[in-house]
C-alpha cells in the first residue's frame, strides 16, 4: 500500500489512495479536483522517498466531496470579581477531500 505525507492548510496528513480526510478549507468547489504538490514523503511497500523539504515530482490529487463548517464550539471568558462574562461562538469551516492517486 502507498502512504504519502502532505502538507495543507499548515498541518500534515498521512494519505492512501481512497482516503477520506477533513483539512481546512480549500477554495475548490465541490465535486472538482485538487492536487497537493507539497509530498514531505512517498512511502511505499519496498521502497520510500522523503523529501528535503518536499519530494521533487511528486503529486497527490484528491477529490473535493463538499465544503461544510464543523460543530459549533463555545468560547466562554470571565472576570472573576470584575462582573465580566462573555460567550461567542466558533464553526471552522473544512473540506472533505477523497484521494484519488499519489504520482511519485
Amino acid at each position: 500500500m502507498k502512504h504519502a505525507i502532505i502538507v495543507t492548510g499548515g498541518k500534515q496528513y498521512r494519505v492512501a489512495e481512497g482516503d477520506v480526510i477533513f483539512v481546512e478549507k480549500l477554495d475548490v468547489e465541490a465535486g472538482e479536483t485538487v492536487k497537493f504538490d507539497q509530498v514531505l514523503a512517498v512511502i511505499d511497500e519496498e521502497s520510500s522517498v522523503f523529501g528535503t523539504p518536499v519530494v521533487e515530482g511528486a503529486v497527490v490529487t484528491g477529490n473535493v466531496v463538499k465544503n461544510g463548517k464543523s460543530k459549533k464550539i463555545r468560547v466562554y471568558k470571565m472576570k472573576p470579581k470584575k462582573g465580566y462574562r462573555k460567550t461567542q461562538g466558533h464553526r471552522q469551516p473544512y473540506s472533505k477531500v477523497q484521494i484519488e492517486a499519489i504520482n511519485a
